[in-house]
């Protein structure tokens, strides 16, 4: 197939960007000396996530059961739950290591290690476990500092468990812009998931792991030492986002959304496409950063980026692309004139994404677009 055979609105990979990203991010952390273990819950793709593995990652992370299930089916063996284990999930997780899969889970409270412990011993299973660690107050984990983490592990270990460490992700990142802030975040989550580890050991409990990782901070290390492992999802597509915090270009984001021109508002200066929330996403990751690209960064079907248009409306099924000077949108005769001139009807479009995950969670699959023009359909994984 070709672009123009494509059904629109279609998820499209640019795999030649893709596979810079993948040697790009790979490079990085293999200087440091450590393992890389992508997080795959941007692509939930088998075609995807065996090119990283070809290039150097050591086993997955994944978000949800479902994921790891799938991707065990496929061959994968080495993965990381990186959700907090609930107690309901447990008998999923059994089920899936009696299979034969090497899959880690994570907790950060003593109700969930205490859940695991229960369920250990009713049912005969051992549970590898590391407790994730807060070192950003950014969302989940148990301060590296806090009596509860050694409460913790000490719950695990002497209930039976394998502790293998310590995770963390620092996801405050994502609202960081400059390069001193980004090298100064990445020490933060590298000296704090350290100190986590150094407390483990301290108290006799074991800690093999220290695993650690989000896409701006990963590509912003300037050492790692006492990290043995580095995690990041995003940096394989890249996104508007990431564009943002500045650690990709527009001329990397590997995932855009082939999109169709199906009518124009003359008087506001529109073109209407076929690509709405639906196939965008709600998310508006970029709204509270140096750029607001509304739901997406217009380009040609070519992958140029149309400086000043946006997606800066969406209903379901439809996208409003109008001329975004800085301004309010604007209303111009020569706005609406450079719409009508510029996105005849029938016009194929690409439209960059705001947050890769989610846009890539929009569809079943991917149109995957290889060097040389040709595009094979890639399937994508889905369920919890």
């Amino acid at each position: 197939m070709k672009l123009p055979d494509l059904n629109t609105p279609a998820a499209l990979v640019n795999v030649p960007r893709m596979q810079h990203n993948i040697r790009r991010m790979q490079e990085a952390v293999s200087r440091h000396g450590v393992s890389f273990r992508p997080h795959v819950k941007t692509s939930k793709c088998q075609q995807v996530v065996d090119l990283q593995v070809a290039a150097g990652a050591r086993g997955i992370t994944v978000s949800t059961l479902k994921e790891a299930e799938q991707f065990f089916a496929v061959g994968v063996t080495d993965i990381l739950y990186a959700v907090c284990i609930a107690a309901p999930k447990l008998a999923q997780a059994a089920k899936l290591m009696a299979k034969g899969c090497q899959l880690q889970l994570i907790t950060d409270s003593l109700e969930g290690a205490q859940a695991v412990v229960q369920f250990s011993k009713t049912h005969h299973v051992q549970f590898s476990v590391l407790l994730e660690i807060d070192t950003d107050n950014h969302r989940s984990g148990v301060k590296p500092n806090d009596d509860l983490l050694i409460a913790i592990g000490r719950c695990l270990h002497d209930g039976g468990q394998t502790l293998m460490g310590v995770m963390t992700h620092a996801g405050s990142s994502y609202s960081l812009n400059t390069t001193d802030a980004l090298q100064a975040m990445a020490e933060q989550e590298r000296s704090l998931s350290v100190l986590a580890a150094t407390r483990l050991r301290a108290a006799q409990l074991p800690c093999t792991v220290v695993s650690i990782g989000s896409t701006p901070t990963a590509l912003s290390a300037q050492q790692l030492k006492g990290i043995t492992e580095v995690r990041a999802g995003v940096y394989v597509f890249f996104d508007l986002v990431m564009a943002n915090v500045g650690v990709c270009s527009h001329n990397d984001i590997a995932l855009a959304v082939l999109t169709t021109v199906i009518g124009h508002q003359e008087d506001k200066g529109w073109a209407i496409v076929d690509a709405g929330w639906m196939a965008m996403s709600r998310d508006r990751g970029t709204q509270n950063q140096l750029t607001d690209y509304g739901y997406g960064q217009v380009c040609d079907v070519n992958g140029t980026v149309l400086h000043g248009f946006t997606i800066s409306g969406a209903n379901q099924e439809h996208g409003i692309i109008s001329f975004n000077d800085g301004k309010p949108v604007s209303t111009s005769i020569e706005a609406q004139q450079s719409i009508m001139q510029k996105f005849p009807v029938g016009t194929q479009l690409l439209i960059l994404p705001n947050h890769a995950c989610a846009t890539g969670a929009q569809f079943p699959e991917y149109q995957a677009l290889q060097e040389n023009g040709s595009i094979e359909t890639w399937p994508r994984f889905y369920g919890w």
